[in-house]
C-alpha cells in the first residue's frame, strides 16, 4: 500500500505532532484508512456476519476519531474512495488473491478451535466494501460531518483539496496511513496518528526547502519526486528487479531527468526490464499528475492538473488507464453517496443482507436519528416488507398495468426516499404489530387460562363453531390488499411457523364447509335449536 519502503527512507524528515496542531482548521480523512484500522477489532465478525454489536465496531473506532478532532475545534473533511483504477487492476488482484487465501486459512484454524490463531489471520484478510463505507455516510450525514466520494482514488481528492485555498474550503493537512500521498502532493501528512491525537507528520514543503538533512532533496522538483516514488514501486506500476527507493533516490538525484534514468536503466538492466516499462511509467506519474478528481463548486469531475499536449500526444490521447470519463450527474451521484461507485448502481434502501446498524447502536455511536433516517433503520430491522397490490394500485390510481409502468419509467431512476421510506414502514406494521416487540404475523399472544376469550385448539371447537369461524376467515382471506414481495432467508422460518398452520386451518375449515353444507338437510335444519341445547 502506496511507495515501497518511503516513510522509512524519508525517517529524517518525519516530525511528531499533536492533532490539536490544527485547532480552527479543516482536515481531510482518508476514510478507507480508519475504516480498515477499525474493521480489525471486529474481522472474524464481519466476514462470519455474525449477530451482535462487536460487528459493528469498525463504526464505533471511526466516529471516536471525529469526536476527538472535533474536540480539538478541527473540522473533519471525509474523503472516500471511488471506483477501481484500471491500471491498479494487477494490485487490486494480488490483494484479493492474499485475502482469500488468508480467509480460507482462517476458517481451518476456526474448525481446528484455534480461534486466536483464526482471528490474526481474518484480520489479514479484512477488506471494507463500499456497503461498510455507505453505513458510515448515513451517520457522518446524521451528523452533518462533510464528506465526498471520489470518482476512483481518494488519495487524489484529498490532494486536491490540500491545494485548495482556504476560501474555497480547501485543507491544511490530510490523515493517513497512506505515502501515496506525498507522491500527490498533499502539502502535509499526518501519518500513525492513535486514539489520543499524537501522530507523525511530513510536511512536503520542508522536504524541499532543507539544506541539512540527510538524504537531501533540494535539488528535486514535484515531478522527480513522483518519478523517484514510481521507480521504487508503487500501486499502479512494481519496480523493476533490484530497484528500490535507496536506488531509485540516487538515479534521479544523479541524472536529473526521468527520460536519462529511464534509457540507463534500460542499458543496466536490460532484459529484466519489460519492453513497456516506459509506457507504464509515464502512465503511473500521469496517475500522480492528473487523476481523475470532483470538483465540488462545478458538480463534475475533472483531472487534477490539465494534461499537457505532448503527453497527450506521447499517449495517442488515450486516457482510459486515469478511469473512464464520468457524467457529471453520475459524478455528483457518486460524491453524494448516493450511488456504489464500483457498479454505478444505487445502494438499496432494503438490503438483502443483515450487516446493518441497528438504530439503538447507531444512537450509541452518533446520537439520534432524524425521522427520514430513523424510517431506513427500521425497515433495515424488519425481514418482511410489503407494496400494495397491482389490484389496489388501479383502485387507487385508477390506472392500468401498463399506465402505471409507463409512468414510472418516465420518473427519475433515483425514487424519492421519504415517500418510499414512510410507505414500506407502514406496511411492516401491518404485517407485525412493532418492531420493538418483535411478534411476527400470525403470531398468538399469550393469555392467562381463566381468559372465557382464549384460543382453543382445533379438537376443542364443535363443527357448527367451526362454520361460524369459517365464515369469518373466508372473508378476511378474500381482502388482498397486500402482498410480499421479498422475504429475508434468515427470517423464513418465522414467518412460515405459525401463520402457515393457521392458512391450512383456514384452508381445510373451509372444504369442509363446503361438504357440511352439501350433505345438510331440511330435517337438520329443524333441529339446529335442539342440537344446539344439546351441546350446552
Amino acid at each position: 500500500m502506496g511507495i515501497q519502503g518511503l516513510l522509512r527512507f524519508m525517517k529524517p524528515y518525519v516530525e511528531p505532532v499533536h492533532i490539536k496542531k490544527y485547532a480552527g482548521k479543516r482536515v481531510g480523512i482518508d476514510a478507507y484508512g480508519w475504516l480498515h484500522k477499525g474493521a480489525y477489532s471486529c474481522s472474524m465478525e464481519l466476514y462470519l456476519n455474525s449477530e451482535g454489536d462487536k460487528k459493528l465496531q469498525y463504526l464505533n473506532y471511526f466516529m471516536h476519531r471525529i469526536n476527538m478532532l472535533q474536540h480539538y475545534k478541527i473540522t473533519p473533511v471525509v474523503v472516500f474512495d471511488g471506483g477501481n483504477l484500471p491500471c491498479k487492476s494487477a494490485t487490486e488482484g494480488e490483494r484479493h488473491k492474499r485475502r482469500k487465501t488468508n480467509r480460507d486459512q482462517a476458517m481451518l484454524k476456526l474448525k481446528e478451535g484455534n480461534v486466536t490463531g483464526a482471528i490474526e489471520l481474518f484480520q489479514r484478510a479484512v477488506s471494507v466494501t463500499p456497503s461498510m463505507a455507505h453505513q458510515l455516510i448515513q451517520i457522518l450525514k446524521s451528523e452533518n460531518i462533510e464528506f465526498v466520494v471520489a470518482p476512483y482514488e481518494a488519495d487524489a481528492q484529498l490532494a486536491y483539496l490540500s491545494n485548495l485555498e482556504d476560501e474555497k474550503n480547501g485543507i491544511v493537512a490530510v490523515i493517513s496511513e497512506d505515502s501515496d500521498l506525498l507522491a500527490y502532493g498533499c502539502s502535509s501528512v499526518l501519518f500513525k496518528m492513535d486514539a489520543h491525537g499524537d501522530g507523525q507528520e511530513v510536511v512536503l514543503d520542508h522536504v524541499f526547502s532543507n539544506v541539512t538533512r540527510v538524504p537531501s532533496f533540494r535539488h528535486f522538483n514535484k515531478d522527480l519526486f513522483i518519478g523517484m516514488c514510481v521507480l521504487a514501486g508503487c500501486d499502479f506500476l512494481p519496480s523493476v528487479p533490484g530497484i528500490g527507493i535507496t536506488r531509485a533516490y540516487n538515479l534521479v538525484s544523479k541524472y536529473r531527468n526521468l527520460d536519462r534514468v529511464l534509457s540507463m536503466l534500460k542499458f543496466e538492466k536490460g532484459d529484466q526490464m519489460p519492453e513497456d516499462y516506459t509506457k507504464s511509467f509515464r502512465e503511473a506519474v500521469a496517475v500522480f499528475n492528473h487523476a481523475r478528481i470532483y470538483d465540488v463548486s462545478l458538480k463534475r469531475a475533472k483531472h487534477l492538473k490539465p494534461i499537457p499536449e505532448e503527453l497527450l500526444q506521447f499517449l495517442d490521447e488515450e486516457l482510459d488507464f486515469l478511469g473512464p470519463e464520468i457524467l457529471p450527474s453520475l459524478a455528483t451521484s457518486i460524491a453524494q453517496g448516493n450511488i456504489d461507485p464500483c457498479t454505478m448502481e444505487a445502494f438499496n434502501v432494503f438490503p438483502s443482507t443483515v450487516n446493518h446498524v441497528s438504530t439503538a447502536n447507531i444512537k450509541k455511536i452518533s446520537g439520534p436519528f432524524s425521522r427520514q433516517e430513523a424510517f431506513t433503520q427500521a425497515s433495515k430491522d424488519s425481514n418482511v416488507f410489503a407494496i400494495s397490490s397491482s389490484k389496489s394500485r388501479k383502485e387507487a390510481t385508477g390506472k392500468h398495468d401498463s399506465q402505471i409502468t409507463s409512468d414510472e419509467q418516465q420518473r427519475c431512476p433515483f425514487m424519492d426516499e421519504s415517500e418510499c421510506l414512510e410507505e414500506a414502514v407502514s406496511l411492516q406494521n401491518m404485517l407485525r404489530p412493532s418492531i420493538s416487540t418483535g411478534k411476527m404475523v400470525g403470531e398468538v399472544l399469550k393469555v392467562p387460562d381463566n381468559n372465557p376469550f382464549r384460543k382453543r385448539k382445533v379438537e376443542e371447537i364443535e363443527p357448527d363453531e367451526m362454520d361460524s369461524v369459517t365464515k369469518e376467515v373466508s372473508e378476511v382471506t378474500e381482502v388482498e390488499s397486500l402482498e410480499v414481495i421479498c422475504t429475508i432467508p434468515e427470517s423464513q422460518k418465522s414467518v412460515e411457523s405459525k401463520p402457515v398452520k393457521r392458512i391450512e386451518l383456514k384452508r381445510v375449515t373451509k372444504e369442509n364447509k363446503v361438504k357440511r353444507s352439501n350433505s345438510q338437510t331440511s330435517e337438520n335444519k329443524k333441529n339446529t335449536i335442539l342440537n344446539f341445547f344439546s351441546r350446552v
